[in-house]
């Protein structure tokens, strides 16, 4: 396996893909990372660097980091080694980090199951973290307040530091002492404070020398009045580096405490460190996760080599499906080995967990071995040839490959003689085909063309060659022989055409036959391809269309409901305006018809009516157009009855001029258009249209009360038949009968009438406006 990886250059992709690991954990994990033949963990493997590359998508500044490789530390705390001060801040900030992190994910448990799962391993001792986070700065200093007794300790320092600077400066300040020193100004030597005095004068500041320079000519001299207070600064000093020491080593219990957890703690977060190296990975190469699919094969769209420049031309393969050998001839152009090396990386990578820089769609199956013989194997040492080394790999290839290997052979057959060559690369694929092992080689030998073209479940391949160019266009071509194009190279590099003439002739019958039949067979497949790719540019511009017009289908919809919606709500605004004014309307009529006199009732009534016809009118203007069913009347006749759709009522014709027709429509008289009249259905018979008269006449004459006051009981009852049936003719649905208060008897006639007339729905006193008790409003039929 490692020669494998070797040749198909997977350690090279390794090393890319440590320098995307930002911890050492990762890098580790990153170098010992090998491809596996478990289906259900290479799934897992796949499908935690697609939830890293979406997290990269989603959160892109989420923190995973801020830890350190305390393995070391770690490991000498649990032998109850007291760590220094920055050894326990590395703990600390990984600790803390441990805890973000695990809280992270706890929080996006549904989003990012298989990483959540990783993050369960890690710790949260929040109490440790807090003491050593406290107890130790940045940078490793100990906190003032780590305990109590080194604040104390350090308080103390800094007063007698002060006491000792306060006697060197007055020292240095005397005008007396200055003479003796070689300068002003207070030094330490030895953790002590001195001062530089000059060597001629040095008895003349008692004190301990403690230095001199270079020179000899200035000693350093600890004044004897500041020897006390400096020996309380080193006592101090001493008692704080006590305490210090006492504070690492409680500090390095905590950390011994849970050294097993942090151990755990340090594996899962180098595991997350290399799954997200993985995933950015798969984000600068623009790799995706392939379908993993059961039995050895593989089917590869536009595939690119990750360690190739960004405009590679990608490569489409398919092998184990309809054939589990091909075979790609042609001249010797470089892209049949990368190819070769294409698949193979692929396959390695898609085993170890990488995502693969192909097309959505791709397939990848578990080959359980991968075999591969590329390249110049010559060996010096062991004095073999290039064939003899190619046979050697070819030998241990064909001694272990079984029908779920993958074998990828790069010019099999080359290096020795032609002919023997070629039957020997016959054998050696008939032999992996026997076994159904799926097999990837490239020759130059023309021989294994025919041998592709004959043998199901082997097919042809090549590398297209541009001829007027003379390069490679590195696209593959599945079911197409290559071609040498000797011929058409020769030509175009202006060998002299005679000469290549005079070549074809030394072919074979056969060999014309066979070149002539792959041209054709070329030329069919590049125009194949070519109303392909029309018919696919087609399809995508249909389908850009369809979407477009669904769009506008949409918008179209949601534009006519946006209009019927305002269009219902302005008709609810306009009957509810229109519902106030007939109410007002109504009010106003009330009021007068109580203050008012008989003649000024009648005037108050034809009033009311007139502004009731007006917001009829106002609301039937509002109304849109629309269309009308039934046939419009050519003319019409007074007592004629006809229906009018836009208030879906039936009305009689009153009187007609030109276009515009008066009609009654129950007890209201209107002015419509003749466009908007509609013949009735029901015919109207002649003593019908008489009826329709007399109702005309009555409408026009009968009024909404009747004034009985004044009367007999039996002269009342008269006047009240006829009143009725008057008011019955004319359809109004409501009248008035005034009988006035008095002693109440001509009401109770009334009533009694009332109660046993057919036509009478129901009957009540007035209210205010209405006449009151005085008079008694009649509901009709």
């Amino acid at each position: 396996m490692e020669r494998t990886i070797r040749r198909l250059e997977f350690d090279k992709v390794l090393a890319r893909l440590g320098e995307l690991a930002y911890s050492e954990l990762g890098k580790e994990k990153v170098m010992a990372l090998i491809p596996i033949t478990d289906a259900e963990i290479v799934k897992r493997w796949q499908a935690e660097t697609s939830e890293g590359r979406e997290m990269l998508r989603l959160e892109p500044l989420a923190e995973l980091g801020g830890w350190h490789d305390i393995r070391g530390a770690v490991k000498r705390a649990s032998r109850f080694a007291v760590l220094s001060a920055e050894e326990l801040l590395a703990v600390g900030e990984t600790l803390s980090a441990s805890r973000q992190i695990k809280k992270f994910f706890e929080e996006r448990s549904d989003r990012y199951p298989l990483l959540s799962e990783t993050s369960e391993g890690l710790t949260n001792q929040a109490q440790l973290e807090r003491n050593i986070l406290k107890a130790i700065l940045p940078g490793g200093e100990i906190a003032d307040d780590a305990s109590p007794e080194l604040l104390q300790i350090r308080r103390s320092m800094n007063r007698a530091q002060n006491r000792v600077r306060e006697r060197m400066e007055s020292i240095v300040r005397s005008s007396e002492n200055q003479k003796y020193l070689q300068e002003p100004i207070i030094t330490i030597r030895n953790d002590r404070f001195v001062v530089p005095v000059k060597q001629e004068h040095r008895g003349q500041i008692p004190g301990i020398i403690h230095d001199q320079s270079a020179s000899g000519a200035t000693l350093f001299v600890e004044p004897t009045a500041v020897v006390e207070a400096n020996n309380e600064v080193r006592r101090l000093s001493a008692a704080e580096k006590q305490e210090i020491i006492k504070i690492l080593a409680e500090l390095s219990g905590g950390v011994s405490q849970v050294a097993e957890e942090l151990k755990i703690t340090l594996e899962s977060l180098g595991q997350l460190d290399f799954v997200m190296a993985k995933a950015r990975y798969s984000n600068k190469i623009n790799a995706w996760a392939p379908t993993i699919v059961s039995g050895a094969k593989l089917d590869i769209k536009k595939g690119r080599h990750p360690l190739l420049p960004g405009d590679a031309v990608p490569a489409t393969i398919s092998l184990g499906k309809d054939f589990n050998t091909l075979v790609i001839t042609g001249p010797n152009t470089g892209g049949k080995t990368v190819t070769l090396k294409t698949v193979g990386l692929f396959t390695l990578m898609t085993q170890a967990g990488l995502h693969i820089p192909a097309e959505a769609g791709s397939q990848m199956g578990i080959f359980t071995q991968v075999f591969a013989d590329i390249g110049d194997e010559q060996s010096i040492e062991q004095s073999l040839s290039t064939f003899s080394s190619h046979m050697t790999n070819i030998v241990g290839i064909l001694a272990n490959a079984r029908n779920d290997a993958l074998v990828l052979l790069d010019e099999l057959g080359a290096g020795t003689d032609p002919t023997e060559g070629a039957a020997l690369a016959r054998a050696i694929l008939e032999e992996l085909h026997r076994r159904g092992v799926c097999t990837l080689a490239t020759t130059h030998y023309s021989e294994l063309k025919n041998y592709a073209y004959t043998t199901p479940g082997v097919e042809n391949a090549s590398v297209e060659f541009d001829i007027e160019t003379l390069r490679p266009t590195y696209r593959l071509l599945i079911g197409r022989p290559g071609r040498s194009n000797a011929f058409e190279i020769s030509l175009r590099l202006g060998l002299q055409a005679e000469i290549v003439a005079k070549a074809r002739q030394f072919l074979t019958t056969e060999q014309v036959q066979v070149a002539d039949l792959i041209n054709k067979l070329e030329k069919t497949q590049q125009s194949a391809e070519k109303d392909r790719q029309e018919a696919e540019s087609m399809r995508r511009d249909s389908e850009k269309l369809k979407e477009r017009y669904s769009k506008l289908e949409e918008q179209l919809q949601a534009k006519k409901e946006a209009i019927l919606e305002k269009a219902h709500q302005e008709a609810g605004s306009l009957v509810r305006k229109a519902r106030l004014e007939a109410e007002e309307a109504i009010k106003e009529l009330r009021t007068k018809l109580a203050e008012e006199s008989a003649r000024g009732k009648e005037e108050a009534i034809q009033e009311a009516r007139s502004k009731l016809q007006r917001v009829t009118n106002k609301v039937a203007a509002s109304q849109p157009e629309k269309k009308l069913g039934g046939e419009i009347p050519k003319s019409v006749k007074p007592g004629e009855q006809v229906f009018l759709p836009k208030y879906n009522q039936k009305a009689y014709v009153i009187s007609a001029s030109g276009n515009n027709v008066q009609v009654q429509v129950g007890i209201m008289k209107m002015s419509v258009p003749l466009k908007e009249l509609r013949t009735t259905e029901e015919k109207i018979a002649i003593g019908q249209a008489q009826v329709g008269q007399v109702y005309k006449d009555k409408a026009a004459s009968i009024g909404t009360s009747l004034d009985l006051r004044g009367m007999t009981g039996d002269e009342a009852l008269l006047e009240i038949e006829k009143y009725l049936d008057d008011a019955f003719l004319a359809g109004l649905s409501s009248v008035i009968l005034i009988h006035g208060k008095g002693t109440g008897a001509l009401r109770a006639a009334v009533h009694r009438e009332l109660k046993n007339n057919p036509r009478i729905k129901g009957f009540r006193l007035g209210e205010m406006g209405e006449g009151g008790s005085g008079a008694t409003v009649v509901s009709l039929k």
